[in-house]
């Protein structure tokens, strides 16, 4: 392999929100974070000298995206998903979440219903929330098999005439799913007659499993396009979510407009310096590295799903189509989300992420990260499987 991703790195005193906040959030000092949604792999090397050789220019001030950041994003998305994206389409957030809640500003009023789909990644229901929307939930269905669908029926039954957008995760985090294209044309004819808009979360959509193919969900029609602002940036499939760059793609110019007049408000123009660099290296030059990610992040998966059916058989690893993020049922312990937690942290020194925190339906779950190297991720699950044997 070209790229050492076995390589440990130790990552705590980097200010790391993954490694040094045990103290803030009252967690074990020597628990294995394994939470938050970043990798514990370097950047691609191409990034990594992009970065280094602005630094040695020892000028930072305000900086600017031009031409060749533009090309970088419209040839990847060409690349890799088909999309022929536009120049005038692309404007800036410092990161997807900000996207959100600048797009529930721009396109709905204090009061109008805002739908997601749980269980589902939590800033979704904050940003409803916190902008003084009326939230929505449309729960997805969960199969014997353990993976998920959407209810369509009880979609259609949540939207009325006070309803008004729907924010969509593609890939699906933390269920793991990549939405087949028949699924996605259900969804958008639903959209569609219902006039409703469509925030699609696509920040995962490089990080898919093999087998399985992400389809934008803007390029399934003209229609569906002039509903949707697709959400994507570098910042997951690179690592390089601390230098705050998204790409919001918006084809229709009106909601442009609109997304764009709340950006103003909120004084956004400028990009981090680092970030532009960054981000034009890893679309040119990171395809291969991010080829050989996928093919770790597979194996990592499938060492994971054959470990918990040996050595943690009350657990069901819940099948990975997309992203680094297993969503892992501990209901058949029998345990409270309290005591799963506390043997989880206290027991086994492993930090996950409580599956309640992404709302109905992730009661008795835990999302574990395992976009790490294979030694860290072994020494994890064994933590985790004696604490349960012990307790």
């Amino acid at each position: 392999m070209k790229y050492n991703f076995d390589k440990v790195i130790l990552r705590s005193n980097t200010r790391s929100l993954k490694h040094d906040t045990q103290e803030q959030y009252v967690k074990p000092k020597d628990t294995i974070p394994m939470w938050v949604a970043d990798m514990d792999f370097e950047a691609p090397p191409e990034v990594l000298e992009a970065i280094r050789q602005r630094a040695e220019y020892g000028i930072f001030g305000y900086s600017v995206r031009t031409d060749d950041y533009y090309d970088a994003v419209i040839n990847w998305m060409r690349r890799r998903f088909a999309w022929e994206v536009k120049q005038s389409w692309i404007t800036f957030t410092p990161g997807v979440v900000p996207a959100l809640n600048f797009a529930i500003k721009a396109f709905t009023h204090p009061g109008d219903k805002v739908i997601i789909q749980p269980p589902v990644y939590y800033p979704f229901m904050n940003a409803v929330i916190n902008n003084g929307r009326r939230l929505v939930t449309n729960q997805l269905i969960q199969h014997e098999n353990g993976t998920y669908a959407i209810d369509f029926d009880d979609l259609e039954r949540s939207i009325d005439d006070q309803t008004r957008l729907i924010i969509f995760c593609s890939p699906h985090n933390p269920v793991g799913r990549v939405w087949r294209l028949e699924e996605l044309n259900r969804f958008a004819k639903i959209c569609l007659k219902h006039d409703l808009v469509v925030v699609s979360d696509e920040i995962h959509a490089d990080l898919i499993m093999p087998g399985y193919k992400h389809t934008v969900l803007e390029t399934l029609s003209d229609e569906i396009a002039s509903r949707v602002v697709t959400c994507t940036a570098p910042n997951k499939t690179f690592n390089l979510a601390g230098l705050g760059v998204a790409n919001i793609i918006i084809s229709n110019a009106s909601l442009r407009n609109s997304f764009n007049t709340e950006l103003s408000k909120a004084g956004l123009m400028m990009t981090n310096t680092f970030g532009i660099e960054a981000t034009i290296a890893a679309y040119r030059y990171g395809e291969p590295w991010l080829e050989a990610l996928n093919s770790y992040l597979h194996q990592n998966f499938k060492f994971l799903a054959a470990f918990v059916r040996d050595h943690l058989p009350q657990v069901k690893a819940i099948p990975l189509e997309g992203t680094y993020l297993v969503w892992l049922d501990f209901r058949g312990m029998g345990r409270s989300d309290d005591e799963i937690n506390e043997t989880l942290l206290n027991q086994a020194k492993v930090w996950l992420s409580d599956g309640s925190i992404f709302g109905k339906g992730g009661e008795g779950f835990q999302r574990i990260n395992i976009a790490t190297p294979r030694d860290v991720l072994e020494r994890g699950l064994k933590q985790i499987a004696k604490a349960f044997a012990d307790n």
